[in-house]
C-alpha cells in the first residue's frame, strides 16, 4: 500500500476527495490541483460565471497593541498608515537589499488590529521576520490553524454570495472588508481576489469551514460555479497579470524590477530596505518583469531562456496557455536595456527557438459589470 501523505490538509480536503479532486502536494499542504471536468473548464467557469477555491493553506497572521501600525510601517514598503478600519492593501516584507521575502494583504480592523495574509510557503518564515521586530507594545498571533480562507471568484461572485450574507457586501467597494455573517457562520470578508474577476475572500473558523464551503458550493451550482483547483488558479491569475511568489518574484527581485513600484511609499519614512530602493531608482532598474506573447502554440515554462538575436537577455519565470485569450503567454525577467520598441524577443523552450513580443500586463483585463 502507498504510504499515507504527511502533507497538511484543509478542513475540507475530504470534500474535494469525495468530489474527484485530483491531489497534489504544494506548499507542504495536500490539494486539489484539478477536478474531474478538468483545468479548461474550471478557467472559463471563472471567466463566465463563478468559481470557488479552497485556499486555507494561506497563513494568516494578527499583530496587535498600540505599537503595531509601527511595527508594520517599519515592516512593509506600502503605507499601512493609508488605511482606515475596513480597508486593506496589497504590500510586501523585504529584506535590507529591497527584495520580495514575501507579498501579502495588510487588513485593518482598528489602529492596533491588523490581519497579515501570507503566502503558505512562507509563513514560518513570515512570523518569525515578524516576531523579530516585534517590540513590547504589540502582539503577533500565528492564526493560520484557527483560521479557513475560500475565494469566491467570478462575474456571478455577488449574486451568490449575496443572499447567504447578513450585510451588504454586493457594494463594497475593492480592497474593502466587511466582517459579517457567512451561512451563520463569522466571517471577515473581503472584495479581493487571485483571478482577475470581481469577487471575495472570505475568512472564517476553521471548524465551521465544510458547512460553509457546502452552502457555497450548493447555492453556486445553480448558476454554473465550480469547484477550482490549483491549476486553473495558476492560469487565471497568469492572464491577471499577478505575480506567484517563488516564480515571478522572490528574494533576489525588489518591487521597482517587479513592476510593483506603486507599493513602494519612499515618502511615508524609513522602512526595511529602503535605502536600497532609493539607490536603485536612482540608477535606475537594470531588469524588468515583462509581459510576454508567444507565436504558435508552444508554451514556455518557468526558466526557459530568453533572447534578442544571440544574447541571452533574460528567463522566464511563469508560463502557459491562456484559455481566455487563445495563446500562449509568459512573464520573464529582462534585461532593461534589451527591451526595445518593438519589443521583439525569442524563447528558447526544448531546444529550439520560439518568436515573443512584449505586451503589457495585465494579459486579461475583465469587463465591467
Amino acid at each position: 500500500m502507498p504510504e499515507e501523505s504527511t502533507a497538511r490538509r484543509t478542513p475540507v480536503f475530504q470534500w474535494h476527495r469525495r468530489a474527484g479532486g485530483r491531489l497534489v502536494e504544494f506548499a507542504g499542504w495536500e490539494l486539489p490541483v484539478q477536478y474531474e471536468r478538468g483545468v479548461l473548464a474550471e478557467h472559463r467557469a471563472v471567466r463566465e460565471a463563478a468559481g470557488l477555491f479552497d485556499v486555507s493553506h494561506m497563513g494568516e497572521i494578527w499583530v496587535r497593541g498600540s505599537g503595531a501600525l509601527e511595527l508594520l510601517q517599519r515592516l512593509t514598503p506600502n503605507d499601512v498608515g493609508r488605511l482606515t478600519p475596513g480597508r486593506a492593501q496589497y504590500s510586501a516584507l523585504l529584506t535590507e537589499r529591497g527584495t520580495i521575502i514575501d507579498d501579502l494583504l495588510v487588513y485593518c480592523l482598528a489602529e492596533d488590529r491588523y490581519l497579515l495574509v501570507v503566502n503558505a510557503a512562507n509563513t514560518a518564515i513570515d512570523l518569525q521576520r515578524i516576531t523579530d521586530y516585534c517590540g513590547a507594545d504589540s502582539e503577533v498571533d500565528d492564526a493560520s490553524e484557527r483560521t479557513a480562507l475560500f475565494a469566491l471568484q467570478g462575474p456571478l461572485a455577488a449574486d451568490i454570495l449575496g443572499p447567504l450574507v447578513d450585510a451588504e457586501t454586493g457594494s463594497l467597494e475593492s480592497f474593502s472588508f466587511v466582517e459579517a455573517e457567512v451561512a451563520g457562520v463569522p466571517a471577515l470578508i473581503s472584495r479581493t481576489g487571485y483571478t482577475g474577476e470581481d469577487g471575495f475572500e472570505i475568512y472564517l473558523p476553521t471548524e465551521q469551514a465544510l458547512v460553509v464551503w457546502e452552502t457555497l458550493m450548493d447555492a453556486g451550482r445553480r448558476c454554473g460555479m465550480e469547484p477550482i483547483g490549483l491549476g486553473a488558479r495558476d492560469t487565471l491569475r497568469l492572464e491577471a497579470g499577478l505575480m506567484l511568489h517563488g516564480n515571478d518574484i522572490d528574494d533576489t527581485v525588489t518591487p521597482l524590477e517587479a513592476g510593483l513600484g506603486w507599493v513602494v511609499k519612499l515618502r511615508k519614512g524609513d522602512f526595511i530596505g529602503r535605502s536600497a530602493l532609493v539607490e536603485q531608482k536612482r540608477r535606475g532598474v537594470s531588469r524588468r518583469l515583462v509581459g510576454l506573447e508567444l507565436e504558435g502554440r508552444r508554451i514556455a515554462r518557468q526558466g526557459a531562456s530568453v533572447f534578442r538575436g544571440d544574447e541571452r537577455v533574460g528567463t522566464v519565470t511563469s508560463g502557459s496557455w491562456s484559455p481566455t485569450l487563445e495563446r500562449a503567454v509568459a512573464m520573464a525577467l529582462v534585461d532593461a536595456r534589451s527591451v526595445s520598441e518593438d519589443g521583439a524577443l525569442e524563447l528558447e523552450i526544448r531546444g529550439k527557438r520560439t518568436a515573443a513580443r512584449r505586451v503589457n500586463l495585465p494579459f486579461y483585463r475583465r469587463e465591467p459589470r
